[in-house]
């Protein structure tokens, strides 16, 4: 089971943590507004989490992942 049926996912930063980000599924995948960082960093995601890495973020998002 997912987190709240993949409207949220986990994403793993360069330095190892990882950070809560809500998905909008009605935006495009290059549009940064469709990801909404949320969360506190976590050294372990969920298991049953998704978890995708920074690179596939637009440059915009991967910057506020880091302000958390």
């Amino acid at each position: 089971m997912a987190l709240k049926h993949r409207k949220y996912v986990y994403v793993e930063r360069s330095d190892g943590w990882y950070v809560k980000v809500r998905v909008l599924k009605g935006r495009a995948e290059s549009d940064p507004s469709r990801y909404i960082v949320v969360g506190p960093k976590v050294r372990e995601p969920p298991l049953t989490a998704e978890v995708i890495r920074e690179a596939s973020l637009p440059e915009e998002v991967r910057k506020k992942l880091y302000e958390v």
